[in-house]
């Protein structure tokens, strides 16, 4: 029972000492490249660096026991940062007391949103973002991640933070202020991020430009000649501390809340399950809602800010070896390390730097190739991409998304309510039927209509389905027998049986009888419940098109029997 509840316990016992060199080296060489994300990621969420470094602690820990992917790495990420910043600093000022209180309550919420979808096998309700929102969404949002560190990066403290062209126009007015070795810096320390990424991608490239630009400051003290640096590092490990609960504060997260919620398990789960595939075992969704849920509540406790398993860091994290989740267990002691011991180190660490790992980090979310590939095969699904990224970086992050989504579902539900519908003709040689439209060779009965059904069937498109029927009829007047195949019905409301019945009865008027091929299992039962199985028989038992045939073909005997 309990390793149900705690997937730690069943890879625990059974660890293979082979196994602990590629967890020491994944753990080792996530956590070099974690500490200064973090600080950014912190500083980019509106926050003070070292809660980056406190979200890479006790989350982790968390994560590694109730967590089902092996080599996922989680932690503050990008995306969710911004989202933090998005939603929070319209209530409370970055950086303050106030503003530090709500984003632990926001990570509290987000746990237990998160843990409660788990608990609840929730996990589908993702499905509602489709993949087009969400990569017009995050290609948008990188825009605006990397525009709102254009402050650092040249020294100026720019007013506008979240609206791209205010930035952008703020920044090109005041050209006459910028820092010019703070640009250098990083300008510098974004080549050398590239270089190192294309060139040796095994270097950790955030730490060297660390280490490169840190070293630079304190010899060359620069911080006097107006170059912004992180300064004093609290030292030590976070102190337990209590969200401040208040329903006016949730009520308003609550939005921020659910949209982390949603994105952050996307993005984790998506590069759960792609590594998982690679090594060949299984992530459980549920139990992945419920591995961060914890991991966010845990966090909220000792003031760290929102969490998920990050793209990059995963990819690493696998790369470098990792088998357990251990290597999670080895980062998250080492960065427990860094806060007891080596926080004085990051004294003269520059903005700018940290502002350069961000640009170089969130560059490789911009996907243009992607909407030129939904374009190509399904124009609306480009469309939607196209939605989502304008209204994100027009309107707003929050109001992006939710524009996105709300399109997308219209989408499906104009798609829904106008299904593909066919009518099928025999081809002899092939010995199957197929759409006349695409086979105008197929051979068809005068007197015999076969239509196939490929979508559920329910209220909003019974109207299509009898404007699609009844116009067929009109063309075809001497058409006696419909067979509707419904082999492509998985599901049919009550709604959708009542207009199938009325469309029955008005064409009995014409003397036309309808058989029903194919129907699968779970319509069969909701139509027997609707006394069907009475009201018309053997018509509704037929398991093929070519058994309707068959029947038809047997009351076409019978008639000539009868007429001579």
């Amino acid at each position: 029972m309990f390793k149900k509840l705690i997937p730690a316990l069943e890879w625990m016992p059974k660890y293979k000492r082979s196994d602990l060199s590629g967890d020491m080296s994944a753990g080792l060489i996530v956590a070099i490249m974690l500490i200064p994300q973090g600080m950014a990621y912190a500083m980019l969420a509106g926050l003070p660096p070292v809660i980056g470094l406190y979200a890479s602690t006790i989350p982790l820990l968390i994560y590694a026991l109730f967590g089902t992917s092996r080599q996922l790495a989680v932690g503050p990420v990008a995306m969710v940062s911004l989202l933090v910043l998005a939603g929070v600093s319209t209530i409370a000022e970055p950086g303050t007391d106030e503003y530090i209180s709500l984003v632990l309550l926001l990570m509290l919420m987000i746990g237990i949103i998160q843990f409660l979808m788990g608990v609840l096998r929730l996990g589908f309700l993702v499905n509602f973002l489709s993949h087009a929102v969400i990569s017009g969404f995050t290609s948008a949002a990188a825009i605006i991640i990397g525009l709102s560190q254009l402050k650092h990066l040249l020294g100026v403290k720019l007013e506008a933070d979240k609206d791209v062209f205010k930035i952008i126009f703020e920044s090109i007015s005041r050209v006459s202020e910028i820092n010019p070795i703070t640009l250098t810096i990083g300008l510098v320390s974004i080549l050398i991020l590239i270089g190192l990424r294309k060139i040796v991608p095994k270097i950790p490239g955030p730490l060297v430009v660390v280490v490169l630009s840190i070293s630079t400051i304190y010899f060359l003290q620069l911080q006097q000649a107006g170059v912004k640096i992180v300064g004093q590092v609290p030292k030590g490990l976070p102190s337990l501390s209590l969200p401040v609960f208040t329903l006016d504060a949730v009520m308003a997260l609550l939005p921020i809340a659910l949209a982390i919620s949603f994105i952050g398990f996307m993005e984790s789960i998506a590069m759960a399950k792609a590594i998982a595939a690679k090594e060949k075992y299984k992530v459980v969704p549920n139990k992945e809602l419920v591995g961060l849920g914890l991991a966010n509540i845990g966090g909220s406790f000792f003031a760290g800010y929102p969490v998920t398993g990050g793209f990059s860091r995963s990819a690493v994290n696998y790369q470098a070896g990792a088998k357990t989740p251990l290597a999670t267990i080895i980062t998250a002691i080492l960065i427990i390390l860094t806060l007891l011991f080596f926080t004085g180190f990051f004294y003269y660490l520059p903005n700018a730097v940290l502002a350069a790992i961000i640009m170089v980090a969130v560059y490789s979310l911009i996907d243009v190739k992607e909407a030129k590939h939904l374009f190509k095969i399904k124009s609306v699904d480009g469309w939607t991409w196209v939605i989502t990224f304008i209204a994100t970086l027009t309107i707003g992050i929050e109001q992006g998304i939710l524009i996105g989504v709300v399109f997308s579902l219209l989408v499906f539900i104009v798609r829904s309510a106008y299904p593909h519908v066919a009518e099928l003709g025999y081809l002899q040689e092939e010995n199957v039927f197929r759409n006349i439209k695409r086979y105008p060779e197929a051979k068809v009965d005068p007197e015999v209509m076969i239509f196939r059904v490929d979508a559920s069937l329910y209220f909003a498109n019974m109207t299509f389905l009898e404007d699609k029927l009844c116009e067929r009829v009109g063309e075809k007047p001497e058409t006696k027998w419909i067979i509707l195949d419904f082999s492509g019905v998985n599901s049919i409301d009550a709604v959708a049986i009542h207009s199938l019945e009325e469309i029955m009865e008005s064409c009995r008027k014409g003397d036309i009888a309808f058989l029903f091929a194919g129907i699968k299992g779970p319509v069969m039962d909701l139509l027997k419940k609707a006394n069907w199985d009475e009201k018309y028989g053997e018509n509704l038992r037929h398991l093929s098109v070519e058994h309707a045939l068959n029947a038809i073909n047997k009351q076409k005997e019978r008639s000539k029997d009868g007429g001579t």
